[in-house]
């Protein structure tokens, strides 16, 4: 039997936190990897970038996370953002501070975020295990023994399971510590992605596909009813749609489709433009450009791309003068302008989605210290927990901030 203090399982964002903290308090610690290194999935982040957090202040941080965010409130006071931030720049990674908040590396590579931390966790002593995926949580009369982990049974004072979500398996998030906590007698709320692209009716999208717009708003309606408006940036994909309002849209939209609810997006592709003042504008265009076609004109309200999908679903003839062009046709195509449907019908699979919805129900979790109510010396970090937020690097803070509050925690129980 091999022997460890403080066992970390899983070698992501919120393991490598827990792991580096707990040996940096003066624990000895283990942390056991499935994949070959840790940090894959932050090495892919960001889109390769890594968005590491957000200056946001930390009332409209927790905001971010919905109605559980509130969990997070305690651990933020310990360690958020400016903690996070001083810690990295003391390890020599220089960050940026981009548009919205977002905080980047300087170098713009993920794998130098990767690299800091695995640097960070061998300066603190910490006994990193690869491709040693783990089978187990004991426990001995509510109370963490040992993990699990192939053939061998490793002892344990405090076990910290931080093995993500089930997103991106590629990188090692496959759902392991669900049924591992489950076991243990702990509620899992049911797992589904989010910040995932979402997939519509018809064929619209298809020519569309690889089009993105900016600064347009979107609503999310649900069962005729508007539930939520963001403005920003939409991408379509053949089959549906993509981009940073529709990942944020998603989380409700997901959960409305799973009630068996109807979804639809209403796109306002003139958002700075009112009805009044469209009308206006329409009205200039078509005298001006009387007698050209009405597909011509439309190229300077539309990306090109649009234009046969707009004539399409007004039903308006491409061919016809502008000039030509009658109130009531007028009022179909300012409505489209203002009001372009899309009916949600699906999303992409949770393999695609950037984080995991569900996880750990916060319920049987102490936001103080992040240790089980359930089983003394367990403790959880990260995404495998049931918190999920929007996409601007509030995740990976969450990730970060549980991590270190877990390590710190059961590097204290055993002083104990």
């Amino acid at each position: 039997m091999s022997t460890g203090r403080i066992v970390v399982v899983g070698g992501g964002a919120g393991g490598m936190l827990a792991a580096g903290e707990a040996a940096r308090s003066g624990a000895r610690v283990l942390l056991l990897e499935k994949m070959r290194h840790p940090g894959r999935k932050i090495g892919i982040t960001g889109k390769g970038r890594c968005n590491l957090t957000n200056r946001a202040p930390l009332p409209e941080f927790i905001e971010h996370f919905g109605r559980n965010g509130r969990f997070l409130r305690q651990c933020f006071h310990r360690f958020f953002a400016p903690e996070l931030m001083a810690m990295l720049r003391e390890l020599d990674l220089d960050l940026v501070t981009e548009r919205g908040g977002r905080v980047f590396p300087v170098s713009g590579r993920a794998t130098d975020v990767v690299r800091t931390l695995r640097g960070w966790l061998k300066k603190n002593g910490v006994e990193i295990r690869a491709c040693s995926p783990v089978q187990e949580i004991c426990q001995d009369r509510g109370r963490v023994d040992a993990v699990v982990c192939g053939s061998d049974r490793i002892a344990a004072r405090a076990v910290i399971l931080a093995t993500g979500g089930a997103s991106y398996p590629a990188t090692g998030s496959t759902g392991d510590g669900y049924p591992m906590a489950g076991r243990l007698g702990h509620r899992i709320v049911p797992v589904r992605p989010a910040l995932v692209p979402l997939e519509t009716a018809g064929d619209a999208t298809v020519p569309l596909q690889g089009l993105r717009l900016r600064n347009i708003g979107v609503r999310l309606v649900v069962d005729a009813r508007r539930r939520q408006r963001l403005f920003g940036e939409l991408e379509f994909m053949a089959g549906g749609v993509t981009g940073p309002t529709i990942l944020t849209l998603s989380g409700l939209a997901v959960d409305m489709l799973r009630q068996g609810r109807q979804v639809r997006l209403a796109l306002d592709l003139k958002p700075a433009l009112d009805e009044r003042k469209l009308e206006a504008r329409l009205l200039r265009d078509f005298e001006r450009r009387g007698r050209e076609p009405l597909a011509a004109v439309l190229r300077g309200l539309l990306p090109p791309q649009m234009v046969p999908v707009c004539l399409h679903l007004t039903g308006l003839p491409g061919g016809l003068a502008a000039g030509q062009v009658r109130s009531g046709q007028r009022k179909r195509l300012r409505t489209w302008l203002k009001d372009f449907r899309l009916e949600v019908t699906g999303h992409r699979p949770l393999a695609e989605a950037i984080v995991t919805a569900g996880g750990v129900d916060l319920g049987g979790v102490d936001p103080r210290t992040m240790q089980s109510r359930l089983v003394a010396g367990l403790f959880f970090a990260g995404e495998i927990l049931d918190l999920q937020a929007d996409t601007g690097g509030y995740n990976l803070q969450a990730a970060f901030s549980t991590g270190w509050l877990a390590g710190r925690s059961a590097a204290a129980r055993l002083r104990e």
